[in-house]
């Protein structure tokens, strides 16, 4: 493969479809929390792929067993059993309040998976006419047809109509409304432990409970989407955990493999048992290759225990931002889990965002005014010190100051 400058890389970018308001840089090495793009310049990851890299980039335990498997086996098909899909299907089960295992290619087919096992788990029970889902305002789901009907963010299902019926939306924190439109023709409420595309907001707790709550006395099942929150990054393996619930349906992905693509549908046994041979499937879903990277994956952040880690650095980084800007005239608060974080502004957080890459810093925006932080579980605190330091300087160029 040519060695390509920045310049000359956007250059031939003609040909790639514009779906992606990218930065002016590539990138193509990575160590750790770093990156380095084409010029030679590093830069601290603080995006972490959208909250995949758990375990940075380039680490060895996970590299080492994707080049051992690459040289075995790639693919074989699910006609076959694949021992190390099997073998990551009972560490799930063994990690969570569930019981077994889908294993497809993205958060969105995974959402989309959830959907269609809710709706045939009411079939399967005699309930055929069961078959909408209730979503949360704000929430995202993925980008997938089926996924984004259920993502209740109008920006994302502009110019898609008509969007799949089935799907209902209500107002995040009104039980009042939830249980208005839990009627006969609900099968499943899906909903996240923190927004993350909408700003990086955590629901209450004692919210939480209440639909769990509610979904047992309606028998109506409860989907807790973990893509994003999922492998740790809010300070317990699953999210859920801290809320003190046990979903019916979890789906996970993102951090699942450390950047080979892969999701995951856990559900409980008699959840489960309504999706038979025939009824959903994946070719390339749980793959010898992505369920080697994603068993590597969680052994790590099972064997480094990195669910605490991320709670001890996420309260670290908290901390020093509110000292280095929670006074700051456009900071509105700090909000999130583990080091799942969002830095709310009174305006756009686009300009701060542009200035954090001019610093070296690389950052994500979440509900347009949010600066979302997003890094690998493994960063320390002196990556911490810097990147605050990285985000007061871009502060400093867009709004002014020492």
């Amino acid at each position: 493969m040519m060695e390509l400058t920045n310049g000359e890389v956007v250059a031939r970018s003609a040909a790639l479809m514009k779906t992606y308001g990218r930065w002016p840089v590539a990138m193509v090495r990575g160590e750790g929390v770093w990156l380095w793009d084409a010029d030679g310049r590093r830069y601290l990851d603080f995006a972490g792929g959208i909250a995949v890299t758990v375990l940075g980039h380039s680490h060895p335990a996970v590299a080492e067993a994707i080049a051992d498997q690459a040289r075995t086996l790639l693919h074989c098909s699910n006609l076959y059993y694949i021992p190390q899909q099997v073998e990551l299907a009972n560490w799930l089960a063994g990690h969570s309040a569930l019981d077994q295992a889908f294993f497809c290619n993205s958060g969105a087919e995974a959402n989309e998976a959830a959907i269609k096992l809710a709706r045939r788990w009411a079939y399967h029970n005699g309930a055929p006419g069961r078959s909408t889902v209730v979503t949360l305002e704000h929430s995202f789901h993925g980008r997938t047809l089926g996924a984004l009907t259920a993502t209740a963010q109008p920006r994302y299902q502009e110019g898609f109509g008509p969007l799949l019926g089935g799907v209902r939306h209500v107002p995040a924190g009104d039980l009042e409304a939830l249980e208005t439109a839990l009627d006969g023709t609900v099968c499943a409420v899906m909903m996240e432990m923190v927004q993350g595309e909408a700003g990086v907001i955590p629901l209450q707790r004692e919210y939480v409970r209440k639909v769990r709550d509610l979904c047992d006395r309606r028998g109506i099942l409860l989907i807790i989407d973990e893509v994003q929150t999922g492998m740790g990054r809010t300070g317990t393996f699953f999210a859920y955990e801290q809320y003190r619930v046990e979903p019916d349906i979890c789906t996970l992905a993102k951090g699942l493999a450390n950047g080979v693509p892969v999701g995951a549908v856990l559900a409980k046994r008699a959840v489960a048992e309504a999706f038979g041979p025939g009824t959903h499937g994946s070719t390339f879903g749980g793959n010898p290759l992505a369920m080697r990277a994603a068993l590597a994956t969680v052994q790590v952040v099972e064997k480094e225990r990195l669910w605490e880690k991320a709670a001890r650095r996420g309260e670290y980084l908290r901390s020093r931002l509110s000292e280095s800007l929670g006074q700051h005239p456009r900071v509105r608060g700090i909000r999130g889990l583990g080091l799942m974080l969002g830095l709310v502004l009174d305006q756009s957080a686009a300009p701060v965002a542009e200035a954090c890459l001019e610093k070296g810093l690389l950052v994500t925006l979440a509900g347009g005014n949010t600066i979302r932080l997003l890094p690998a579980l493994i960063v320390e605190e002196r990556e911490i010190d810097d990147a605050v330091a990285r985000l007061a300087a871009a502060f400093n160029q867009v709004f002014g100051g020492p």
